[in-house]
């Protein structure tokens, strides 16, 4: 597995994901970070776009997700990012955060941040 990475960190997106109705209802900003692991040699080598992630491609596929349709848990969230990421054939393996700085919690703090490593089968 190649020890080289792709991270697009703090991607910034609307969704409607939660278990509570106001959640659904209202929506609030998810914030994103992915690592991507990769073999970036043959792209750099060739100095070639195509034999590599597009990352502004990759950012759009995820904001897509994460506005798309609702969830209940961040968990299911996270997968489905995970699954974008691991489409591409370049990628061996992705970690994934889906951050909830505006969850529904009753006390101060800072965020609430699932993270998820996913490789290819």
């Amino acid at each position: 597995m190649s020890t080289d990475r792709i991270a697009l960190k703090g991607l910034r997106a609307r969704g409607r994901h939660g278990v509570l109705a106001a959640e659904r209802e209202l929506g609030q900003e998810f914030v994103i970070d992915a690592t991507l692991f990769l073999d970036t040699a043959p792209a750099a080598a060739g100095d070639d776009l195509t034999k590599t992630v597009h990352y502004g491609e990759l950012a759009e596929a995820l904001a897509g997700v994460v506005r798309g349709e609702p969830v209940e848990l961040i968990e299911t969230l996270a997968q489905r990012l995970a699954d974008v990421c691991l489409a591409s054939e370049l990628v061996s393996k992705v970690e994934v955060s889906v951050h909830k700085p505006a969850a529904p919690i009753p006390l101060p703090f800072d965020d609430v941040v699932v993270t998820i490593e996913r490789s290819r089968a």
